[in-house]
């Protein structure tokens, strides 16, 4: 395989490590502070960090955009998944929380078909069929301790996919960079907004730690896939997001010493091979790019 793939491949792994932290510190910090502060240092530390790494290198250039009203409902679906995705944590594991949202390229299939008019194979259809019966299989609406907070992170595979459509338009006209930093001021001036109202003292040194980590884990995690997809391209790195469901799996195992159990896992199991299929297929017939599920 190319040097240049193969280094895509590295710092795609590396960003779903990112996102598996993120994860499993927001549930950590949000059991000690509210989610909407959670979520303004979050994105403000996106706002700060790619602000005065970028602007020095392009100067006015990083802001011009041919879509300002684009990059805003981009920002606000994005802020939009970080809300229902940081209450989903607080209810439910870590890793059956990833595995449901690695459904998210299904619904992007499906979304193509409706919004972009394109034909589903009966292919497809069975691949997406077969994924969202992982997902009801990891949620178990019968006998499950997850209960409604289930359905969280399936409303954001829905809101994630929205936000891959979007962001694939808006790629044939806008720099990647740039979008990526008007998302972070988005998220933090309606974060800011609604921040007076959840307000509270930050009770210590380590939970303002986790805060940061939080900030550097979400920042870091999303640079490394825009240099990733510049280095490979998306079928390549496709397979390798699931990457992440093993690292929230990990995580929740040292962190929450949680383990799925065997029917969570045999979910997990039918999620991971029909959304590589599909996400493969996807990428190989049309441009639509598979992307990571976003927080």
């Amino acid at each position: 395989m190319h040097q240049r793939s193969l280094t895509g491949i590295g710092l795609a792994v590396a960003a779903t490590a990112c996102f598996a932290v993120l994860d499993t510190t927001v549930k950590t910090v949000g059991a000690v502070v509210s989610v909407l502060l959670v979520i303004w240092f979050r994105y403000l530390f996106h706002a700060l960090a790619m602000t005065a790494w970028l602007l020095p290198r392009r100067g006015r250039a990083a802001l011009r955009t041919a879509h300002p009203r684009f990059q805003l409902l981009r920002g606000v679906l994005l802020l939009s998944l970080s809300l229902l995705g940081f209450i989903a944590l607080q209810r439910m594991p870590v890793g059956e929380f990833t595995a449901i949202l690695m459904v998210t390229p299904l619904a992007v299939t499906l979304l193509g078909a409706t919004l972009l008019d394109e034909r589903v194979t009966a292919w497809q259809w069975l691949l997406v069929i077969g994924g969202f019966a992982g997902a009801l299989l990891v949620v178990r609406p019968v006998g499950s301790d997850i209960g409604w907070a289930g359905l969280l992170p399936l409303a954001m595979v829905f809101l994630a996919a929205c936000f891959q459509i979007l962001t694939a338009k808006m790629a044939r006209t806008e720099d990647p960079l740039t979008m990526h930093l008007y998302t972070g001021w988005v998220g933090a001036l309606v974060a800011s907004a609604l921040l007076p109202f959840v307000w509270q003292a930050i009770p210590d040194g380590r939970t303002l730690a986790l805060l940061v980590l939080v900030g550097v884990a979400g920042t870091v995690g999303h640079l490394l896939f825009i240099f990733a997809y510049q280095r490979a391209p998306a079928s390549t790195i496709a397979p390798y997001l699931y990457a992440q469901i093993a690292f929230a799996m990990l995580l929740g195992w040292v962190v929450f010493d949680h383990t799925p159990g065997s029917i969570e896992m045999t979910g997990i199991a039918l999620i991971v091979l029909c959304g590589a299929v599909s996400g493969w297929r996807t990428v190989r017939n049309r441009p639509v790019p598979i992307q990571p599920p976003e927080d």
